[in-house]
Protein backbone atom coordinates (compact mmCIF):
# COMPACT_ATOMS: atom_id res chain seq x y z
CA UNK A 1 0.00 0.00 0.00
CA UNK A 2 1.45 3.13 -0.96
CA UNK A 3 2.23 5.86 1.95
CA UNK A 4 1.41 9.34 0.53
CA UNK A 5 0.32 12.49 2.60
CA UNK A 6 -0.38 15.70 2.74
CA UNK A 7 2.15 18.07 2.14
CA UNK A 8 4.03 21.08 3.64
CA UNK A 9 5.55 24.90 2.80
CA UNK A 10 9.01 25.73 4.12
CA UNK A 11 10.82 28.57 5.42
CA UNK A 12 12.22 28.50 2.20
CA UNK A 13 8.99 30.26 0.68
CA UNK A 14 9.38 33.66 -1.04
CA UNK A 15 5.53 33.83 -1.10
CA UNK A 16 5.83 34.12 -4.61
CA UNK A 17 1.72 33.92 -4.91
CA UNK A 18 1.78 30.75 -7.93
CA UNK A 19 1.10 27.91 -5.67
CA UNK A 20 -2.16 29.28 -4.39
CA UNK A 21 -4.33 29.40 -7.40
CA UNK A 22 -2.96 25.98 -8.71
CA UNK A 23 -4.30 24.23 -5.90
CA UNK A 24 -7.75 22.58 -6.49
CA UNK A 25 -8.91 21.95 -2.62
CA UNK A 26 -8.27 25.86 -1.71
CA UNK A 27 -5.89 24.27 0.67
CA UNK A 28 -3.27 26.94 0.25
CA UNK A 29 -3.79 30.05 2.11
CA UNK A 30 -1.26 32.67 3.29
CA UNK A 31 0.09 32.28 6.91
CA UNK A 32 1.54 34.51 9.49
CA UNK A 33 4.67 34.85 7.71
CA UNK A 34 4.02 32.37 4.24
CA UNK A 35 1.71 30.29 2.56
CA UNK A 36 0.41 27.51 4.49
CA UNK A 37 -1.15 24.26 3.57
CA UNK A 38 -4.17 22.92 5.33
CA UNK A 39 -3.45 19.55 5.91
CA UNK A 40 -7.55 18.38 6.31
CA UNK A 41 -7.69 19.54 2.40
CA UNK A 42 -4.62 18.58 1.07
CA UNK A 43 -5.03 15.31 -1.18
CA UNK A 44 -1.57 15.72 -2.88
CA UNK A 45 -3.98 16.24 -6.08
CA UNK A 46 -5.49 12.73 -5.65
CA UNK A 47 -8.78 12.86 -7.77
CA UNK A 48 -7.98 16.22 -9.65
CA UNK A 49 -4.03 15.42 -11.18
CA UNK A 50 -1.42 12.96 -11.39
CA UNK A 51 1.04 15.16 -9.50
CA UNK A 52 0.73 17.97 -6.73
CA UNK A 53 0.32 21.40 -8.60
CA UNK A 54 1.71 23.05 -6.19
CA UNK A 55 4.72 21.25 -6.35
CA UNK A 56 4.78 21.45 -10.09
CA UNK A 57 4.82 25.36 -10.42
CA UNK A 58 7.04 26.02 -6.82
CA UNK A 59 9.82 27.87 -8.48
CA UNK A 60 12.12 27.56 -5.17
CA UNK A 61 11.14 23.80 -4.39
CA UNK A 62 10.05 24.39 -0.67
CA UNK A 63 6.66 22.01 -0.59
CA UNK A 64 7.79 18.38 0.28
CA UNK A 65 5.81 15.74 2.18
CA UNK A 66 4.30 16.49 5.60
CA UNK A 67 5.31 13.15 7.37
CA UNK A 68 3.00 14.29 10.28
CA UNK A 69 -0.08 13.38 7.95
CA UNK A 70 0.84 10.22 6.61
CA UNK A 71 -2.12 8.77 4.70
CA UNK A 72 -3.06 5.85 1.75
CA UNK A 73 -4.08 7.07 -1.78
CA UNK A 74 -7.73 5.38 -0.68
CA UNK A 75 -7.98 7.89 2.07
CA UNK A 76 -6.94 10.88 -0.08
CA UNK A 77 -9.24 9.75 -2.69
CA UNK A 78 -11.98 9.75 0.52
CA UNK A 79 -10.89 13.34 1.32
CA UNK A 80 -10.98 14.42 -2.45
CA UNK A 81 -14.66 12.78 -2.24
CA UNK A 82 -15.62 14.33 0.86
CA UNK A 83 -14.66 17.87 -0.45
CA UNK A 84 -16.10 17.50 -3.71
CA UNK A 85 -19.22 16.89 -2.42
CA UNK A 86 -18.91 19.85 0.27
CA UNK A 87 -18.31 22.03 -2.76
CA UNK A 88 -21.76 20.81 -4.14
CA UNK A 89 -23.57 21.18 -1.17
Amino acid sequence: MDKLMALKITEECINCDVCEPECPNNAISMGTEIYVIDPSKCTECVGHFDEPQCQQVCPVECIPLNLEYIETRTQLLEKYHKLVAHKEV
